[in-house]
């Protein structure tokens, strides 16, 4: 027993990185914590494209659970995956509802997706447009991120809300949600004065707690059963969607899974300190494997596209360095299977105070910016603002990328700049155009 630890611990790198199993553990749990939501969101989401909400259900559990256990045990890295905010609207509103397409054939084309995926990444491709982001923008990904994931929590908490006029306004301070999300929010910002270990998890829970005793957590079970996964399970058509009219929706999935991924990837690693001294990702096909299998698996369980999960960013702030992290993760999503009902009982009010936090933290990289260079400067404010107020990391992402490419030129600098940085700052413009005219 204690030579297999010993392996495992040598595998994972723990004494390099600097961790223990507990903390691996509780980093684990505290990122399942943190997005647990989606259990729950998103059958409640693809129920608009008319499939069927207890399939998708296991459906969501299983393809979270298998990508979060790839990603940790393959890869090494304390990331996991679920199916991804965005894409799945995008899947029930914009293809199913807007194009009239059956969700069957979504489906097909979201598996289709993760097939070029796999294929991109076996020649290279995925891996050059990695090492073409210039490393002057991953510092500035990363508080985009940060602030996205704050802004989520804020508007989560009830402490942001819309408003006609000024787009966002000062929500109701004294709603029951609000009120236990700022008092969520003293407690865990509290603990992590205080140093204490896991207090992101200690907070949400004693958050929670309180939200059940207080009945502001309003949790309502329905009938439920893992064998309705064969409603979904391999129900999936690919032959229609081969067809040249639907290739542009395999397009949008593989477009917007790259970056979002990518944005993640950037913003998780670098926070948990995993990239190498030149700015380098190590294993970085075994992540792309990784995502593009988990796209797979899902299509086939009978959900839209899966993708890493920002929410990894609490499992970082707990500690969590390795692919232990994830596997914990992907485990907890295994048991959520046959107990989903459970798992929403955390209210959005309790993980709210986490979202806040986590983004916070993840402001320190904003030091690493070189801000007296203009081209770098430019770049990274753009690709810092876009990411949380066009509510995407991609078009963030995107924005930056191609101020940076435009900026170089204009400067003179087209020699000294890899070439592959222009030929991708070519696309995301067509991309923009693209998404002008729809």
């Amino acid at each position: 027993m204690t030579a297999l630890r010993q392996r495992l611990e040598s595998y994972f790198e723990f004494a390099a990185l600097g961790t223990t199993w507990s903390t691996e553990v509780l980093a684990g749990c505290t990122t399942f914590v943190t997005m647990a939501y989606i259990v729950f969101v998103n059958p409640a989401i693809l129920r608009d494209a008319g499939m069927p909400v207890s399939a998708v259900t296991a459906a969501t559990c299983l393809s979270a659970a298998v990508g979060s256990l790839l990603m940790g045990a393959f890869a090494r890295y304390p990331i996991a995956l679920a199916p991804g905010m965005g894409l799945n609207a995008y899947f029930a509103y914009a293809v199913c509802q807007g194009m009239g397409v059956p969700w069957q054939t979504a489906l097909g084309a979201v598996f289709l997706s993760g097939i070029a995926f796999l294929m991109l990444t076996a020649a290279g491709i995925r891996q050059l447009v990695v090492a073409a982001v210039p490393r002057e923008l991953y510092a500035a990904v990363a508080a985009g991120i940060g602030f996205f994931i704050a802004f989520i929590g804020l508007r989560n908490a009830g402490i942001v809300a819309a408003d006609p006029a000024t787009f966002v306004r000062l929500g109701n301070l004294t709603a029951p949600g609000a009120r236990l999300a700022l008092g969520g929010l003293l407690l865990t910002g509290g603990l992590l004065a205080w140093q204490v270990r896991g207090a992101m998890l200690l907070g949400i829970l004693a958050t929670t707690a309180v939200g059940v005793v207080t009945g502001v957590a309003q949790w309502s079970p329905t009938a439920y059963s893992v064998t309705d996964l064969s409603q979904t399970f391999f129900a999936l058509e690919v032959g229609p969607a081969l067809r040249l009219g639907l290739l542009e929706i395999v397009f949008v999935f593989l477009f917007v899974d790259l970056f979002d991924n990518l944005g993640t990837l950037v913003a998780v690693g670098k926070k948990a300190g995993l990239f190498t001294r030149d700015h380098r990702i190590p294993r970085l096909n075994r992540i792309l494997f990784s995502d593009a299998c988990a796209t797979t698996v899902g299509a086939v369980a009978g959900t839209s596209t899966v993708v890493s999960y920002i929410e990894s960013a609490a499992g970082v702030a707990a500690g969590g360095r390795t692919g232990v992290t994830a596997i914990v993760t992907g485990l907890l999503f295994l048991v959520a299977l046959p107990l989903a009902p459970l798992v929403g009982a955390a209210p959005v009010a309790a993980t709210a105070p986490a979202q806040i936090l986590v983004g916070s933290l993840m402001m320190t990289t904003v030091a690493e910016i070189d801000w007296r260079d203009p081209v770098v400067a430019i770049s990274a404010f753009l690709t810092l603002v876009t990411i949380p107020l066009t509510f995407s990391i991609a078009n963030g992402l995107s924005f930056g990328f191609v101020a940076y490419a435009v900026l170089r030129a204009v400067r003179g600098q087209i020699r000294q700049t890899n070439p592959f940085v222009f030929v991708l700052a070519a696309l995301l413009i067509l991309r923009f155009l693209y998404l002008g005219s729809g």
